[in-house]
């Protein structure tokens, strides 16, 4: 079986060899806004948590964030709701350091760390730390 790639001409979307699921993908934009919803039940007692986190992803885009630290604090905060939305009884343990992770994708944010952080982005992750402080 040889390695030869196919290469596609610009404008043509993404080529995949394999399977891909629960994926977005945008190409050819100067900026993106996407958002994906979560129907899957809650664990009780976690509700208001999943709001939080879920109104996080959706302020995500537009928070100002540099790429990587946008990334980092997305998937940590997909990691928060897969936790509190399986089949089986929630690990306390995980959802507490999926939501450490989550605030320390966000700390150099808040903190004017992170090379390309604005003002703005700034106070957004401090309120975002601030909400989710105390929740687990």
């Amino acid at each position: 079986m040889s390695d030869q790639r196919n290469p596609q001409p610009p404008g043509d979307g993404p080529v995949f060899h394999g399977s891909v699921s629960h994926s977005q993908f945008a190409w050819n934009n100067e900026t993106v806004t996407q958002n994906q919803q979560s129907n899957t039940a809650v664990a009780p007692g976690y509700e208001a948590l999943a709001e939080r986190v879920n109104e996080l992803l959706r302020q995500l885009p537009q928070a100002g964030l540099p790429e990587q630290d946008r990334e980092d604090a997305a998937a940590a905060a997909e990691e928060v709701l897969a936790e509190i939305t399986r089949p089986e009884p929630v690990e306390e343990g995980r959802v507490r350091r999926a939501l450490a992770t989550l605030r320390g994708a966000l700390a150099p944010v808040a903190t004017g760390v992170a090379a390309g952080t604005t003002m703005g982005a700034q106070e957004w992750a401090l309120a975002a730390i601030g909400g989710l402080t105390g929740t687990g």
